[in-house]
């Protein structure tokens, strides 16, 4: 293995790691919350409140189900495409295989918390003039943030590789 891939394997690690770890953090920070206050509902301001929900299903709570054969066949193609994902980060370009490692961070966070709690804890809650966005969490922000870059790298490689041809 080359110095080069192994550099890349590395700083794909560290950023996997630390995605996982400011999830993780941010979790346990509210969950703590909880066991102190008995409930998790703070208003911080008009765009922006904290309030614990626990999420079954995917991603947003799409599919959320309380039959635990659903939530094992989830868990488990959850699981097969983060295997994807890690071999996907493996095999593309330096800059790509930083963006899915970001997006396997943060899909690792939620997918630890499927296994350990059951469910995932979603707390951060958008909202304007009453309209509310679906309550994610630091996971789920890291999953967009690596898709986003992922799309904009396409199109700025695509561009790139048009216009040598």
């Amino acid at each position: 293995m080359g110095n080069e891939k192994l550099n890349k394997l590395l700083i794909g690690f560290i950023f996997l790691v630390v995605c996982f770890a400011l999830d993780r953090l941010s979790k346990i920070y509210i969950l703590n919350i909880l066991n102190n206050e008995g409930q998790v509902d703070f208003y911080i301001n008009q765009f922006l409140n904290i309030y614990l929900v626990w999420n079954t299903g995917i991603g947003f709570g799409l599919f959320s189900s309380e039959d635990q054969i659903f939530y094992n066949i989830f868990t488990t193609i959850i699981f097969i495409i983060n295997l994807v994902i890690l071999y996907f980060a493996f095999i593309e370009s330096k800059i790509k295989s930083f963006f899915l490692m970001i997006i396997l961070g943060g899909s690792l966070g939620n997918l630890f918390d499927r296994v350990y709690y059951r469910a995932v804890p979603d707390f951060i809650d958008l909202n304007y003039a009453g309209y509310h966005w679906f309550i994610f969490n630091v996971a789920d922000i890291f999953i967009t943030i690596g898709i986003i870059c992922l799309i904009l790298s396409e199109f700025i490689f695509y561009k790139k590789k048009d216009e040598k041809n």
